[in-house]
């Protein structure tokens, strides 16, 4: 499911992905996280078409209220 709704991942934001986690594990503090901000993945339904896509990356502060909602999937 790729757009409509920005996903919070456990992520702390770092720059670049220097030195990241090969394991597929949440990158925390390590290598100069900031714990602060957590990444936002996908790109929210009033996003430039370049952002809605998994690829996409932005961050925000977890007391954000810009990015509220929620997104509802089904098996």
């Amino acid at each position: 499911m790729s757009g409509n709704a920005w996903e919070w991942v456990q992520d702390c934001w770092h720059e670049n992905y220097d030195k990241a986690p090969e394991d597929g594990k949440a990158w925390q503090e390590q290598n100069h996280g900031d714990c602060s901000l957590r990444v936002l993945r996908d790109g929210s339904w009033d996003d430039d078409a370049d952002s809605l896509r998994s690829a996409g990356r932005n961050y925000g502060r977890q007391d954000d209220r810009h990015y509220n909602g929620f997104r509802l999937a089904q098996d």
